[in-house]
């Protein structure tokens, strides 16, 4: 008899509630060990879910659009070449069992089955919640995403059971993380999800309105709209997922990040020598050898001997969380946006080691071809415009993170040396940083250590 086996989810990191953006496969077709079953995309980040087996899928179980988490079932198989007995239970067509409410915090670690919402819990029925030692009932209002808010029930309030020991505000882990690294606690936001569950959208309101409030508790009203095509032809164009995700980011750090932006310079003319130098050994390595790979190497010499800038603020925005490790997040320009993969143990590799690295990275991100860990676990980020152009620029930190740095185009000068002006290779770079975590006089002496570093590399190359 056939074997029918569940195709789930694999361990994806820390992301959760992630988005299924295709289903690769059907009912009745037939697939390989390693044929893609799903895709499935975060923030920045997608993702193709092979199958560890071959065989016919009998049941796809998800639909695009679905969020789903580490162990989600996504279809069913039969396998292919298995004759192996097994429970008659097992062998029937397999259904989709419905998906379990995670126990959170206003729910008993084992909580009764709910009523779907084709079969309301009879009046009769509501305020005859069991209550266990250590739990309250607490009235709820209902949410009402019509209206953008919430409403009374018309008929009663819906109970939820609640945990003292616990916190009284139900949301997924991911939204409770992302309140904890705002700064926002749980108990200012009204959920709208189903049951007042709090969703990221309420969070996202809640600090918009915090920020929008003026000293006086009046509210900055929104940008006007205006119908441009008044004033001649227009063209819409949507802003793509990448985009989308990029502004939110940048939009939430300027917000809640107080930025100053530390300008500097350094003679790299000797740093430009030596590639030029390597640029035949880079060949017969396969590898491109760019200044960003000495640029990386020369911040994670600074970022050793300035840990303070390889850090981040806890969630209580009293300690500061100094990082043994240097994880640089690597501003990637694609077709498509901005994307951020990150390099990691920058100050344990070699130049070579670095080129390739970011070679490869580079590449995968133009093809739209990350991964959720190739975009995790940054300590400290790097954007350089050098190739493209500019004399200065101010990057906006990327939050967690208390420090960015930004490196411009590299140009030649007259610099008076020895009684008489030299033509120097000068490249201009500038550090945005967390006020909160560093202060001016930090910044500078990080700024005038790495120019130093990069004006004789062979201080951290040796």
């Amino acid at each position: 008899m056939s074997k029918t086996v569940d195709l789930l989810v694999p361990d994806i990191g820390d992301f959760h509630d992630v988005a299924v953006i295709e289903v690769l496969v059907s009912p009745g077709a037939s697939i390989k060990r390693d044929d893609p079953v799903a895709v499935l995309e975060s923030d920045k980040a997608s993702m193709d879910v092979p199958s560890p087996h071959a065989g016919r899928v009998e049941q796809v179980l998800v639909k695009v659009g679905d969020k789903v988490s580490a162990g989600a079932r996504l279809a069913t198989l039969v396998l292919a070449d298995d004759t192996t007995s097994i429970p008659p239970s097992d062998t029937g067509p397999a259904t989709p069992s419905p998906k379990p409410t995670p126990p959170g915090p206003w729910q008993p670690e084992t909580p009764a089955p709910l009523a779907s919402d084709s079969e309301p819990t009879p009046p009769a029925a509501r305020g005859q919640v069991p209550v266990a030692s250590g739990v309250i009932v607490q009235d709820v209002p209902v949410a009402d995403s019509a209206r953008g808010g919430v409403r009374p029930s018309p008929t009663a309030s819906i109970p939820l059971v609640l945990d003292e020991a616990k916190a009284k505000h139900y949301a997924a882990p991911a939204v409770r993380r992302l309140a904890r690294e705002m700064g926002v606690a749980l108990s200012e936001i009204t959920g709208t999800g189903r049951n007042g569950r709090i969703v990221e959208e309420d969070l996202r309101r809640t600090i918009k309105a915090t920020m929008d409030r003026t000293p006086s508790g009046a509210s900055v009203s929104e940008l006007p709209a205006v119908d441009f095509s008044r004033f001649g032809p227009i063209e819409l164009r949507p802003l793509g997922r990448i985009r989308r995700a990029t502004a939110a980011s940048v939009q939430r750090s300027w917000r809640l990040v107080p930025h100053v932006t530390q300008y500097d310079e350094a003679d790299i003319t000797d740093l430009e020598a030596f590639r030029k130098a390597e640029t035949e050994p880079a060949k017969q390595r396969g590898v491109r050898l760019t200044l960003l790979a000495f640029f990386m190497k020369a911040t994670a010499a600074a970022l050793k001997e300035h840990p303070s800038f390889n850090a981040s603020l806890d969630a209580s925005g009293e300690n500061l969380v100094l990082k043994r490790y240097t994880h640089l997040g690597i501003a990637v320009d694609t077709p498509e946006g901005l994307v951020v993969p990150v390099v990691r143990d920058v100050d344990r590799k070699g130049i070579w080691e670095l080129a390739g690295e970011l070679t490869a990275l580079s590449q995968r991100a133009r093809e739209q071809k990350l991964t959720p860990a190739d975009v995790q676990g940054a300590s400290f980020t790097i954007s350089s415009l050098g190739g493209i152009g500019g004399t200065a620029f101010s990057p906006i930190v990327n939050a967690p993170e208390v420090g960015i740095l930004g490196f411009s185009r590299a140009s030649l000068r007259p610099v008076y040396r020895d009684g008489q002006f030299v033509p120097r290779l000068i490249l201009p770079f500038s550090l945005s940083y967390d006020h909160r975590a560093n202060d001016g006089a930090q910044a500078a002496r990080f700024t005038s250590h790495l120019r130093e570093l990069l004006g004789d590399i062979r201080e951290v190359l040796l």
